[in-house]
Order: C-alpha cells, then structure tokens, then sequence
C-alpha cells in the first residue's frame, strides 16, 4: 500500500445520510455455481426494489469484468482478487445507503469472508443469498454453453467441473431454484429485508 495517501472522511455521516435517504445501505451479496439463476434473481429483485423507490444497484459477474476487472483472468489468484475489489466496491455503494446487489460465482469461501469483513469493520451489513441448484440441474440449463465446453476441455478452471465451488456453511438467505422460481425468491429475499428494517 502507497504511504503517502490519506484517507479522508466524508463530510455527510452515516446516520445523516439514512435520515435524509429514508434507507439504510446493505450489500446482498448472491453466490452460486453459474446458471443456478443468480443474476436472474438479482435483476428481478433490483426491479422490485426500484420500484418500491428503494435507491438500488446491481453489479453482476460479466458486466463489471467488461470494464473494472477487464484485467483479470480466471485462475485463482484472479478471481480472489475479482472478488476482493467487488467487496469494495459494494462496500461504497452500501456506505451511501444503496441496497447493493452483487451477483458473483464466488467461488471461495474465504474471498467471500474477506468480502463480508470489509463490510463488518466499516459497520455496514452484509447479506449471503446462497443461490443453489444442483450441479445437473445447472448443465441442464447452461444458458451461455459454459458447461458444455468446460466437459470438452476448452474452458480450464471451470468452477463445478474443474475448479471447485465451495457453498456457504450459514448463508442468511439459502434460495434452491431447482424448488422455486423467481418471484417466490424475490418474495423470500424481500420478506428478509423487510424483516431487519432495510426496506
């Protein structure tokens, strides 16, 4: 880290800002194996929240590594630090009182703790939706062709086939789309935040 940096405070508190914004800031943060319906939800659910004029905002897998993470590859040291800076960039997001929605594979539950932990030093909470579907169920759908070219061998370190995917041991949300669909999980995850106060 460069020693000649300072941070500074902002000038608008916390609680000021929720007083003024009628909201507190959270991250919900959605992991899953890919096509377990992960972004599927959180468009969904940003949706519903915006048009409850809840002030939201999505940052999903694919869209962010187009331009923020466009340097990044797909080996674990990579995706560590792919997760790492999402977890920092949700961490703004939410200290500006934004319902943050993040839609990641995350693959390791040690990045989503250093996610998590980011957010727990600065106060602000944080939200796991463990977005689960069985591995056959997942292939099944295979929406952008992944996992039928991770079976051939073209895409290496494929998280469920060649690189692992390690599920969330007590995530606060665990949603199962091979048993529900999307409203019924926008319905589960709008129950939870209702319940704790955050819409």
């Amino acid at each position: 880290m460069a020693t000649n940096i300072t941070f500074h405070p902002g000038s608008v508190s916390q609680t000021e800002r929720q007083q003024l914004l009628s909201q507190k800031g959270v991250t919900i943060w959605f992991t899953g194996l890919s096509a377990s319906g992960k972004s599927t939800i959180a468009c969904a659910l940003e949706q519903h929240l915006l048009h409850l004029h809840k002030f939201t905002y999505r940052l999903d897998g694919d869209n962010v590594r187009f331009g923020l993470n466009k340097d990044l590859g797909f080996d674990e040291k990579s995706r560590n630090e792919n997760i790492r800076r999402i977890g920092e960039v949700s961490k703004l997001f939410t200290d500006a009182s934004c319902v943050t929605l993040t839609a990641f594979i995350s693959p390791y539950r040690a990045d989503r703790a250093v996610a998590r932990d980011l957010h727990e030093k600065a106060g602000l909470p944080f939200i796991e939706v463990y977005v689960d579907a069985p591995l056959d169920v997942v292939e099944q759908r295979d929406p952008k062709g992944l996992y039928k070219k991770a079976r051939a061998g073209e895409l290496k370190e494929f998280t469920g086939i060649s690189a692992p995917y390690e599920a969330p041991e007590n995530p606060e949300i665990h949603i199962r789309t091979d048993q529900c669909d999307v409203t019924q999980a926008v319905a589960t995850c709008t129950e939870y935040l209702t319940a704790r106060g955050f819409i």
